[in-house]
């Protein structure tokens, strides 16, 4: 299989990878390519900028929640009508699960898929220094098929021709963009990250924006190159055939509020037959007709908790469907939406549905972070008894005025490194909630 592709990689976190990937992607589209984007981890939001600059839904790829070979053939499906795939990594290259390996990493995804490399190095503190870093980069792990640099936030052309002088001479690789300090495109930051574009605002000029970036700092054609120079992509493995599934048709909520899923979680769907119905918990005053299972993914639900909560009458829906038995499966912000309610760091509560007791409390801090392994606590929907799946967990909320036990539990958490196995999220019926975000791992393994 042929797939032209590029991974646009940083040295570390904040580099400016992300507008410099999304731009990427924007500037191979204005050319009329079919640009498939991907995102390395379990990240939901800079997928969303990806999206809006190809027209495409962005894939993540992550080794750790999936199987390196389910990667691979997750990769290939996405990608195999596109003209070009671009990969934008997840915080430093070599940065992945632990620190024993790169299991998870950007670096493991680029050896895994034998696509090119582009390192995006931040030089604004730093001159001949530059070259130091970029040669402990391109030494350090022989079989990364690094292929380049980009210098970010160069503070004047007598730097940028210096630095890239030396970059070049330390590693024998080529600078393929020289980026003014001025001229980096922000992005605005949320405590989950960076701003998910579902919410309201500029973010088309924004794509915009910094696709003429890329274009005027970046040699773009070399860049196209590079990817076109990528091998085949030789023996793939190809996905399992769907699993039956019991449903029709899913009601899925997506808005503002709710915006956060694995793509490849609904192809699992969708490839056994079933309807992705999408609906509004902050604007339909009902749920849709005929659904035959709700799921409502994560997002910022603590942003729009008044609109939300104002919304009685959809919430009174989830609540009669529940009470008709209809499956219901809720994920971080759609545990907090299933909560009594959401309250604030000022100390204002928010009615939310209360079907799951106890309140979502938000923090000052983060709450949670990392990847996690679970198995249902009893069998369920979800799940079939002995399945296990792996996830990622990230949350500012804390839920309070509840104690979890295995008997209430959706999820048990298997221990990373020993310990005890512990309770996650809230069952009852066929309602299973918590802030565990789990991948399929293109595999449906529930009812």
């Amino acid at each position: 299989m042929t797939i032209p592709r590029l991974v646009v990689a940083g040295a570390h976190s904040g580099v400016g990878k992300t507008t410099l990937a999304t731009g990427l992607m924007a500037a191979l589209a204005r050319r009329g390519l079919a640009v498939q984007p991907f995102k390395v981890g379990p990240d939901y939001i800079d997928p969303t900028y990806h999206t809006l600059a190809t027209g495409r839904a962005s894939r993540n790829l992550d080794t750790w929640m999936v199987s390196p070979e389910r990667v691979a053939a997750l990769f290939g499906r996405a990608a195999r009508d596109a003209d070009i795939a671009v990969i934008e990594g997840v915080m430093g290259v070599f940065d992945g699960y632990g620190y024993e390996d790169d299991r998870g990493s950007t670096a493991e995804v680029a050896r895994l898929l034998r696509a090119p490399v582009v390192l995006v190095l931040d030089v604004a503190r730093v001159a001949r220094s530059a070259a130091a870093m970029a040669h402990g980069f391109a030494t350090f792990a022989p079989d990364l098929p690094l292929a380049g640099f980009i210098l970010n936030r160069v503070g004047s052309a007598a730097h940028g021709d210096g630095v890239r002088r030396a970059v070049e001479q330390a590693t024998g690789l080529p600078v393929l963009g020289v980026v003014p300090r001025e001229a980096s495109a922000q992005v605005p930051s949320r405590h989950l990250g960076l701003v998910p574009t579902v919410e309201p605002g500029a973010w088309a000029a924004f794509v915009h924006a910094a696709a003429d970036l890329v274009e005027r700092t970046c040699d773009v054609a070399a860049l196209l190159a590079l990817a076109h120079a990528a091998p085949p992509l030789c023996g793939a493995a190809s996905l399992p055939p769907p699993r039956p599934c019991a449903f029709r048709r899913i009601g899925v909520a997506r808005d503002e509020a709710f915006s956060f899923y694995y793509e490849d979680n609904l192809d699992v769907w969708r490839d056994a037959g079933v309807e992705i119905v999408p609906f509004s918990p902050l604007r339909d005053r009902a749920l849709p007709s005929d659904v035959d299972a709700l799921y409502i993914g994560g997002g910022f639900p603590e942003l729009y908790a008044e609109a939300l909560a104002d919304n009685a009458a959809l919430r009174a829906d989830v609540r009669a469907a529940h009470a008709a038995d209809v499956p219901l499966y809720a994920e971080c912000g759609g545990f907090m939406y299933l909560m009594q309610a959401i309250i604030t760091q000022e100390g204002r509560a928010f009615p939310m549905v209360g079907l799951v007791p106890g309140n979502a409390v938000m923090q000052a801090r983060r709450e949670r972070l990392g990847y996690v392994e679970v198995e249902p606590a009893r069998p369920h929907w979800v799940a079939r008894d002995g399945v296990r799946l792996r996830g990622h967990v990230f949350h500012w909320s804390r839920w309070e005025g509840f104690t979890p036990s295995r008997e209430t539990a959706a999820w048990v958490v298997l221990p990373r490194r020993g310990g005890d196995v512990l309770p996650e999220g809230y069952r009852r019926g066929r309602l299973v909630a918590s802030y565990v975000h789990v991948h399929w791992a293109g595999e449906w393994w529930g009812a």
